[in-house]
């Protein structure tokens, strides 16, 4: 039976593939010749070419932002962002074109550990480059470039793709006319390169993993990537969110503590639904993402450090940018608090630029920026729909300026 989509959904949607021939050249000095970039887009490209939005995504996240790929499988999920792009939506397809794209290094089509090398005929793995947020821009860059885009109307993101706006601004002031910073930070804390570390020793560890080279052996590290994903998924959600999902009698102290068949087993086996949920979502994860896709992707996170290059003084590096700034952070996210958005805003500020700040109270961690919170996806329409004003405005001002038709109209006498 075919799925019913809904009626603001961008409906079914395709990606596609996209090769690029010169060589980008990395932050580490590495070198990659040639490479494929795996994108979505949503929405119809305006005359002047005013009107595109750029997508950035976080750790896992990829090009598939919205709409559907199988109208056969009714089991299939929309997009990671659908209830935010779409007719009608915050990321409205009736005025913006939306690009969205799996970064460079991903395991979703893009070129990444899990390609091919020619030169070996075999995965890439563990020979494939460190890859840092300046580098993913870069790439950004040419594919606009190939889309021809001079300049988007606004880049976003959440978490790291919040980094990759705020390198976007820093390293391409002149190509964006909005930045909307969403969960993000500055740079990471000691403590999240720690839960990094631990997820990235989790997968190593794995005797599957074979020094990166599991592909050669017909396996994967799952056991590793399983608790790399349950670490990460822990910091992704409030101890709040993680009491109403997991105590349905929270009102009588259970806090979270619902037993999954309601009595102990008095062994080291599964008690606690929590433990279940958590074990079902890294086994789930380690059979659909690259483990050494992972390893790297973490690493561009710890690396993420745009101050480094002015004296570890961020104000100096958002001196130059053109663009005016969104940055939203959730009340209950401690994985990247609302503290360190008020970082970027200080910063924002020191360096005289426009910058609107919301807090949003919300219960749901780190992944609250993910969800369809109201009051979140009402801000982003709302400032979206000053975006989309702006380009009409300028459309308007260029229909004004056209010198009248001295000639006949051909529906004249």
């Amino acid at each position: 039976m075919a799925k019913t989509i809904p009626a603001d959904s961008v409906g079914l949607v395709g990606p596609e593939l996209i090769h690029f021939d010169e060589p980008l050249v990395l932050r580490s000095g590495s070198v990659i010749n040639d490479y494929d970039l795996m994108v979505e887009t949503y929405g119809e490209l305006n005359a002047d070419k005013s009107n595109a939005i750029l997508i950035c995504h976080a750790l896992s996240g990829d090009h598939h932002a919205a709409g559907y790929h199988d109208a056969a499988n009714e089991k299939e999920k929309p997009g990671w962002w659908d209830y935010c792009i779409g007719p009608g939506k915050a990321f409205d397809t009736n005025q913006f074109y939306i690009v969205s794209l799996n970064n460079l290094g991903g395991c979703a089509g893009s070129t990444g550990p899990s390609t091919i090398n020619p030169e070996t005929g075999k995965p890439f793995g563990p020979d494939f480059p460190i890859i840092t947020v300046r580098d993913w821009v870069n790439s950004q860059a040419r594919l606009a470039d190939h889309l021809g885009i001079e300049q988007w109307a606004a880049v976003i993101g959440g978490s790291l793709g919040g980094m990759q706006v705020m390198r976007w601004a820093i390293s391409y002031p002149l190509r964006l006319r909005h930045a909307i910073i969403i969960a993000a930070a500055p740079k990471l804390s000691a403590q999240n390169i720690a839960f990094n570390e631990i997820a990235r020793q989790s997968i190593t560890s794995d005797p599957d993993f074979h020094a990166g080279r599991y592909h050669d052996h017909d396996t994967y590290p799952k056991r590793g990537l399983t608790l790399a994903r349950m670490i990460g998924h822990v910091t992704y959600l409030s101890d709040g969110a993680m009491r109403d999902k997991f105590g349905k009698d929270a009102i009588k102290g259970n806090f979270g503590r619902d037993l999954r068949t309601g009595k102990l087993n008095f062994s080291y086996e599964v008690d606690f639904q929590v433990e279940s949920y958590l074990q079902y979502k890294g086994e789930s994860f380690s059979g659909q993402f690259d483990a050494n896709t992972y390893l790297l992707i973490t690493k561009t996170l710890d690396y993420f450090d745009p101050a480094v290059d002015f004296d570890s003084d961020l104000s100096k590096a958002f001196a130059q940018s053109n663009c005016k700034y969104l940055v939203i952070s959730f009340s209950s996210d401690w994985r990247f608090p609302p503290e360190r958005s008020k970082e970027i805003v200080n910063t924002l500020l020191k360096a005289k630029q426009q910058v609107s700040y919301l807090e949003v109270e919300a219960d749901q961690g780190h992944d609250a920026f993910l969800l369809p919170i109201p009051r979140y996806i009402n801000a982003l329409k709302s400032y979206l729909g000053c975006v989309a004003a702006e380009f009409d405005e300028q459309f308007d001002e260029k229909i004004d300026a056209q010198p009248e038709d001295q000639g006949e109209h051909p529906n004249a006498g």
